[in-house]
């Protein structure tokens, strides 16, 4: 029950927060993101509620993410040597 507590009190204040101050996080995030996925100024509802459960959930959850993120990446590394690999072995001829 506690867990649960401090996630949605971790929740609210990072939602409160990114919502207050989208204008310059807004800017912060089109700097790191790729072009598709920048904001230009507008989803600031979408994004402060993406970026408070992803925070509550790191801030209630490390292991968790952490692990997750792990998993992420070595699915990742495998799809691509995969692909490398497959295109390695068709012939184009």
């Amino acid at each position: 029950m506690a867990e649960v507590v401090i996630w949605l009190i971790a929740f609210a204040a990072i939602l409160f927060l990114s919502l207050k101050r989208w204008p310059s996080l807004s800017r912060s995030l089109d700097g790191m993101l790729p072009q598709p996925m920048k904001t230009g100024g507008d989803n600031g509802v979408v994004w402060s509620l993406a970026l408070a459960v992803l925070g509550a959930t790191a801030l209630v959850r490390p292991v968790d993410v952490l692990m997750t993120v792990i998993l992420l990446v070595l699915l990742a590394l495998v799809g691509v040597k995969l692909g490398s690999w497959a295109m390695n072995k068709v012939d184009f001829h």
